[in-house]
């Protein structure tokens, strides 16, 4: 479980990016920040694995404030994939996904081992395992993103707009490969997007976002749905294409 008590995130020059922000999400399920640009939602994400420290609150990990632990060790330990999947160009796909079992010097015959089993999970022909990141499509690198995100095979995810750069038959397609493998792994997600069609798809619980980190609304995707809070989340849900 992650718990955001009361975090606020001023920057040097005065901007407040979140302000007395509270939330819960709860283990083994798939929490949705969606909103709008400026509302905070990726500066939420990036305090669970100390990308950005809170100015002042706590955000706690299954009962240890995130602050107390080694950032290093911390950031390993949670899987995270953003846009485009963020992979090094120079890497083949193999060493790529390999990244932290390299760094926690995981024998090399198991780390191949490992690499082949998170392709196959993930859809990735194995086939792919020489080749870099320029030689594979947009949905293929986001695959390797992912792949890479499960190899210390973490409790917890993060995930920052990892579809959005996609077009919508492969976003679909990852979308659906995202749930199985969130059935099969039973790891908690916290995942960021504007898109609340995305939003209500994948997630179990889903925090709408105004500016400042201001949650206008929080529950069940069917629960938003069919009461909408204020206007606000009644245009997302309006512009959104289901």
């Amino acid at each position: 479980m992650i718990e955001f008590r009361h975090v606020t995130k001023e920057y040097e020059d005065g901007t407040v990016a979140v302000h007395n922000f509270n939330l819960v999400c709860e283990s083994h399920e798939t929490t949705v920040l969606v909103g709008t640009s400026g509302s905070g939602k990726t500066t939420v994400m990036r305090m669970v694995n100390r990308m950005v420290d809170p100015t002042c609150g706590q955000v706690i990990w299954d009962g240890v404030d995130v602050a107390t632990m080694d950032a290093v060790k911390l950031r390993r330990s949670i899987g995270y994939v953003i846009q485009e999947g963020g992979l090094f160009p120079h890497w083949t796909v193999a060493e790529n996904i390999a990244t932290v079992l390299r760094l926690e010097e995981t024998p090399k015959g198991k780390v191949r081992e490992a690499v082949f089993d998170l392709m196959d999970r993930t859809g990735l022909p194995r086939t792919f395992a020489d080749r870099y990141p320029g030689q594979l499509s947009g949905g293929q690198r986001q695959r390797v993103g992912v792949a890479r995100a499960l190899a210390n095979k973490p409790l917890l995810m993060l995930m920052d707009e990892p579809f959005g750069a996609l077009d919508p038959l492969v976003r679909r397609d990852l979308q659906n490969e995202m749930i199985r493998i969130r059935d099969e792994f039973g790891v908690t997600i916290l995942l960021v997007t504007h898109d609340m069609s995305e939003a209500m798809r994948l997630g179990q619980k889903v925090v709408v976002m105004q500016e400042g980190g201001d949650i206008v609304q929080a529950g069940r995707p069917q629960e938003i749905l069919e009461r909408p809070a204020t206007p606000f989340v009644s245009d997302l849900i309006e512009a959104a294409r289901f």
